[in-house]
C-alpha cells in the first residue's frame, strides 16, 4: 500500500509515527508476561495442582486473550500498512487470513474464560461466620481483588468486613464489599472483551472491502459511528479500572486503545492512498 501520497505530509512525521507505533506494540508484548505472572500467582489459590484442561481458559483468560490480540495486531499491521496490496493475494492472503482466523478462535475462547470467571465469582454461599479468624486453621485464601488472593492469617482476617462468603468449589472466602467489587470488575472484563471482538469484526469487514476496492466513504461513515460507541465503551472500562486501582488492566486497556488508533490510521491512510490512485487514473 505504499504510494507517493500520504496523510502524514512529511517523511519525518511518518518516521515518528512509526517509531511510536512499534514502541506501543512492544509494550503490549511485555503485557503478555505481566498477565501470565499475575494468573500463575492466582493459580496457587484457585485450581492449584488440580487444574484440568477445561479450566485452563478460566485460569489464563487474560494471558491467552492478550497474546492472541498481540498477534492479531501484528497481522493487521502487515495487511494495512507494511505489505503492498499487490502482495496480499494467493498463498500470502490465505496465510494471513488463516492465522487471523486462529486468533479469532482464541479471542472468543478467552471470552468464554471471562464468562466462566464471572459465573464462578457469583457462585458463592453466605456463611454464618461472624469472626473469619476462627477459620485460620482451615488453610483458606482471602479474595482481595480479581485474580489476587492472600492466605487467611491473623492479619488478613482482621481486615475483612462483615458478611463472609465462601466461593463454592474453592477454598476461598471474601467479605460482602470485596465480593461486590470483584463482581463489578468481572463484568467489566466480560464487556471489554465483547467490545473488542466487535471492533475487530468491523476492522475485518473494512480490510476485506478495501482489498476488493469496495471500502467507500459511506461504509466508513457507518463503521465510524459504531466504532465510536465501542471505543467509548472501552475507554470507560479503562477509566473504571483506573479508579478501582487495577493498574495492570488500566495500563493494558490504555495501551490497546492507543495501539488501535494506529490501526485505524493505517486503514484511513490505506483508503486515502487508494482514492488518490483512482483519481489519478
Amino acid at each position: 500500500m505504499e504510494t507517493n501520497t500520504s496523510i502524514f505530509g512529511t517523511s519525518n512525521r511518518f518516521r515518528v509515527f512509526t517509531a511510536v507505533k512499534y514502541l506501543t506494540f512492544a509494550l503490549l508484548f511485555i503485557n503478555i508476561f505481566l498477565f501470565l505472572q499475575e494468573e500463575v500467582l492466582a493459580l496457587e489459590h484457585t485450581f492449584a495442582g488440580d487444574l484440568e484442561f477445561g479450566q485452563l481458559i478460566q485460569s489464563f483468560a487474560a494471558t491467552i486473550d492478550t497474546a492472541s490480540w498481540v498477534l492479531l495486531l501484528l497481522l493487521f499491521e502487515l495487511e494495512t500498512s507494511v505489505l503492498d496490496d499487490s502482495k496480499i493475494e494467493g498463498a500470502t492472503k490465505w496465510f494471513l487470513h488463516g492465522v487471523r482466523g486462529l486468533c479469532y478462535i482464541a479471542i472468543v475462547y478467552a471470552f468464554t474464560g471471562y464468562y466462566a470467571e464471572l459465573i464462578a465469582i457469583y457462585d458463592v454461599t453466605l456463611t454464618s461466620i461472624v469472626d473469619p479468624c476462627t477459620l485460620i486453621a482451615q488453610d483458606l485464601s482471602v479474595l482481595i481483588t480479581i485474580d489476587e488472593y492472600l492466605p487467611l492469617d491473623a492479619e488478613s482476617c482482621a481486615a475483612m468486613g462483615s458478611d463472609i462468603y465462601r466461593q463454592n468449589g474453592f477454598d476461598i472466602i471474601s467479605d460482602g464489599e470485596t465480593l461486590n467489587a470483584v463482581q463489578r470488575l468481572a463484568w467489566t472484563d466480560l464487556i471489554n472483551s465483547a467490545a473488542w471482538i466487535l471492533v475487530v469484526v468491523l476492522l475485518e469487514i473494512e480490510v476485506r472491502l478495501q482489498l476488493r476496492g469496495k471500502l467507500t466513504d459511506g461504509v466508513m461513515s457507518i463503521t465510524k459511528v459504531v466504532k465510536f460507541v465501542l471505543y467509548g465503551t472501552l475507554f470507560l472500562a479503562a477509566v473504571f479500572w483506573g479508579f478501582k486501582g487495577d493498574l495492570l488492566d488500566f495500563w493494558d486497556a490504555s495501551m490497546w486503545l492507543f495501539a488501535f488508533v494506529f490501526i485505524e490510521m493505517n486503514v484511513f491512510e490505506w483508503q486515502y492512498e487508494t482514492t488518490q490512485l483512482e483519481d489519478a487514473t
